[in-house]
This record gives structure tokens, C-alpha cells and sequence, in this order.
């Protein structure tokens, strides 16, 4: 397919379509043509720019309907995806195949979903499309629609089937996590309104709703989630990390003075499993300014995990410089933990290691 034959079919060229049938000895030999790149067919072309009359002509000259290009794309899920409605209901008045899948199995009604157009996912539903279908992550419709945020399209979806959030993704997650994830404080305030989810639910790894928006930084969505849902900050995850260990690994500083301030909990709280503090989880990811503000909230700097590292030995050696030059500010200690290990012995970097010598020097 060269330059010219896609640049007709994304124009709905009808006038260069009918000249090239017209000199061809097989009349549609020119249709079984596709992009090398892509794989994409002139009928995909045509769907995913609205060319609806270009689209009726190649059928009308014996072209394939449900070609799949090289994704496993089929025309269907061009017209679903890029909203071309017009085009959707004449493929699907000819009788595509509604639930056809693309890789990683996904629908039409999925691909519809990553977009704010009810109607094209309306007329989806109304020729069959089944929003139970999971992809390959175990995703169905409405996990879709939840991370998009369009409220309009998850009461549609909940309307055509009540029961259709009870679902989880392949790790556990449930729309409501990925609501809460992506900030979709609309859709999760529709969700605790009219849906059985019940407070803390995790995921496989143990995380709540509550920690999803926490990491992120939705502070309306969480302070939602603890009002409307009864939502805990104190539930820890599959590793013995609340909610603020999760803030402090994020780098999540809104989160984590909203968590101190307003919910009340320790800012120098240790993990279950490790012992280990959001201060340590703030070194080992280098968030120099979470080290600041939960210095200024009164942590303890030399805190040590269950192998007797603080949060200088994390800091020293994931290698982060301001993080070691805070710590060591705000009263740090070049000590050994309980292998016998310093802070000095685990940093790789001449400046680290200057540092620590300046400071011992000091001291």
C-alpha cells in the first residue's frame, strides 16, 4: 500500500477508489491491500476518520469487514475506539461481530470506554456487546469507564447491569480502586452510593482504596473515601505498610501532611513486617522533601528497621546525596547496623563518602 492509497482512504477519497477498481483486473484485489507498519486495511482507514461513504463503497466492492490489522484490530474497534458512530452503525447493521477481540483481548466496548462518547457505548450494548468480558488483566468494561472518569458512562454501565462492579482484575483490584487511583472522585462518590463494596477491601497486595488515592495525592477522594466509606488509614498491606509508608514511598507530601494533620496518625510509625518507617521508605526513593517535612514533624532520624539500618544506611546506599547531607543535617548517625555495616561502607560515591567523613570529622 503506497503513500497515496492511504492518504486516499483516510480522506474518503471516493474519486481515487473508483478509478483504481475500474482499472483492476480483479476488482478487489486492490482491497487486500494493507500497510506494512500497521497492517491497517483501507476499510481501517476509512472507520477510524468517519469516511462513512468510503466505507459503504469498499463494502460494496467486496471488502472484508473484519479484517484485523497487526494489533488484532478490526474495523469495529477502530469506529468504537475513535468515537466514529456513524460508522460504528453501519458496521454493525451489516453484522460484524460485536464482541470481537483485539490482542490482549480487548472489545469494542472496551476501546469505547477510554472515551467520553455514551452514545457509541450505547449503541454497543444495544447491538449485544457484553460489558462482563475481562481482558487479559482481568479488566471488564466498567474498570474502563472508572479510570476514564466519565460518571455519565459508569451509571449507563451499572444500569444495564447492577451486579456488573462486583468484579475484580487479576491482581484484586475492583473499579473502586482504580476510581480512587486516577482521582475519579465523581464516579467513586456514584460507586460507595450505589454499590456493595465494602470498607478497606484489598487487592493481591494488600492495598486499600484509601492507599491507592494516598499515593496519588487525592486528598478530596480520600477524605471521601473515609467519610462516605468509613475508609481506615491504618490498614496495612500485605507487607505491614499503612497508608502513610505508601504516601512516604510516593513521594506523596499533600498526603502525607493531610494523614499527620487531620487524620492524626504517627508520622514515625513502623511496618509490621520490617519495622520500617516512612522516613527510611523517603531515603531508599530519595524524596529529599518528605525527609523535610517529616523531620519537621518531630521523627525520629536514627529509627532503625528490623535489620538495624536507619534511614542514613537506606539513603548511602541507594546512593542519594541530599537525602544523606538532610539526614546527617538534622542529627544522623554514621553507625553500624546489626551486620556490623555503616552508612560509609554502603556508599558508592566519592561525594557520599566526602560527606561522611566531613561529618564524622565534625562530630
Amino acid at each position: 500500500m503506497d503513500t497515496d492509497y492511504v492518504h486516499a482512504s483516510q480522506q474518503g477519497d471516493l474519486e481515487f477508489f473508483s478509478k483504481l477498481l475500474s482499472k483492476a483486473g480483479v476488482k478487489n484485489e486492490e482491497l487486500k491491500k494493507c500497510y506494512a507498519k500497521s497492517g491497517d486495511y483501507a476499510v481501517h482507514f476509512a472507520v477510524r476518520y468517519g469516511r462513512l461513504n468510503l466505507l459503504k463503497f469498499l463494502d460494496k466492492n467486496g471488502a472484508d469487514l473484519q479484517v484485523a490489522n497487526l494489533d488484532g484490530k478490526k474495523p469495529l474497534h477502530e469506529a468504537a475506539q475513535n468515537s466514529q458512530l456513524s460508522c460504528l452503525e453501519y458496521l454493525l447493521e451489516r453484522g460484524v461481530t460485536v464482541d470481537c477481540l483485539k490482542r490482549a483481548d480487548w472489545t469494542p466496548l472496551m476501546l469505547a470506554c477510554t472515551k467520553p462518547s455514551l452514545p457509541v457505548i450505547q449503541t454497543l450494548i444495544r447491538y449485544g456487546a457484553d460489558p462482563r468480558l475481562k481482558n487479559k488483566d482481568g479488566w471488564n468494561s466498567l474498570h474502563i469507564a472508572c479510570r476514564e472518569g466519565d460518571v455519565s458512562i459508569v451509571k449507563y454501565l451499572l444500569e444495564c447491569d447492577p451486579d456488573l462492579w462486583d468484579t475484580k482484575s487479576n491482581n484484586g483490584r475492583t473499579p473502586l480502586h482504580t476510581a480512587a487511583l486516577h482521582g475519579c472522585t465523581d464516579v467513586t462518590r456514584h460507586l460507595l452510593e450505589h454499590c456493595g463494596y465494602k470498607p478497606d477491601m484489598t487487592d493481591s497486595c494488600g492495598s486499600t482504596p484509601l492507599m491507592d488515592a494516598l499515593r496519588s495525592q487525592h486528598i478530596d477522594m480520600a477524605a471521601l473515601l473515609i467519610s462516605l466509606h468509613r475508609a481506615d488509614v491504618s490498614v496495612e498491606d500485605n507487607l505491614g505498610r499503612q497508608a502513610i509508608h505508601l504516601a512516604a514511598q510516593s513521594g506523596a507530601v499533600d498526603s502525607l501532611n493531610y494523614l499527620i494533620d487531620t487524620c492524626g496518625v504517627d508520622p514515625g510509625v513502623k511496618s509490621r513486617c520490617r519495622l520500617i518507617t516512612p522516613l527510611h521508605l523517603a531515603a531508599k526513593e530519595g524524596h529529599y522533601n518528605v525527609l523535610q517535612l517529616l523531620i519537621s514533624k518531630g521523627v525520629d532520624v536514627n529509627s532503625i528497621d528490623d535489620k538495624g539500618r536507619t534511614a542514613l544506611h537506606i539513603a548511602c546506599g541507594a546512593q542519594h546525596v541530599t537525602c544523606v547531607e538532610i539526614l546527617l543535617k538534622h542529627g544522623a548517625k554514621n553507625c553500624p547496623d546489626s551486620s556490623g555495616t555503616t552508612p560509609e561502607q554502603l556508599a558508592r560515591t566519592a561525594v557520599i563518602k566526602e560527606i561522611l567523613k566531613k561529618q564524622t570529622k565534625v562530630t
